[in-house]
């Protein structure tokens, strides 16, 4: 009979540490701190074209046949002499180009195109954005080597009564295709200068940052 009640009590021993264990998770796990002054600067991603960015088109020789700040729509479409409602959105400048430069050979020989982004907004999937309990959340354009506080700068930082401990990353991993769900400790990165709360940022992630409940 000890023998049972032993056994009874180790069962629920291991059953109240595992439902501790989940309580932990909950908020997500902490992503590896990033460095304030990044030691070695790298190119990000390609660019993929947004809705309402600007881009000014050059067809060499063929001034006429270009286009300075033009809008891409919100539909995600542009319009440029002999090109009519060309999908620009989810391209990169390069695949633009090369699409525009097809459209026009049927009128001249071997057009020369490029395509510069002189405004950015970026696709959803590029952007970062930041909402909750900060000053004026926003959807920033994602640049290289971006980290937490460099978007939390972005928006004036943390809100009168924000609980910047509480905040949250929200990520889709790429591979699984699942969304992931990691804990930022705001307040110690920007009250406390806590470099340990710095952390890399990847485009398309989400930010929120809750109010404290007092």
């Amino acid at each position: 009979m000890p023998s049972t009640r032993f056994t009874t009590l180790l069962a629920g021993t291991a059953m109240a540490a595992l439902s501790l264990a989940g309580c932990a998770t909950t908020g997500g796990s902490e992503l590896p701190p990033a460095s304030f002054v990044a030691s070695q600067e790298g190119p990000g991603e390609e660019y993929v074209i947004g809705p309402l960015d600007e881009l000014t088109i050059h067809v060499w020789r063929n001034p006429e046949l270009g286009a300075e700040n033009i809008q891409v729509r919100p539909d995600g479409r542009i319009t440029t002499p002999l090109v009519t409602d060309m999908p620009a959105v989810g391209k990169t400048p390069t695949m633009l180009a090369q699409d525009i430069r097809l459209q026009l050979s049927q009128y001249i020989e071997e057009p020369l195109v490029s395509v510069i982004v002189n405004k950015f907004e970026g696709t959803f999937s590029q952007q970062i954005r930041v909402v909750g309990a900060t000053e004026k959340p926003a959807s920033l354009p994602y640049r290289a080597n971006m980290t937490v506080l460099d978007a939390m700068i972005a928006v004036g930082g943390l809100s009168e009564f924000a609980a910047g401990n509480r905040a949250k990353l929200i990520r889709k991993n790429r591979e699984s295709g699942r969304q992931e769900e990691y804990a930022l400790r705001l307040g110690d990165l920007l009250k406390k200068g806590d470099s340990r709360a710095n952390v890399l940022l990847q485009p398309g992630d989400v930010i929120i940052i809750p109010e404290s409940m007092f």
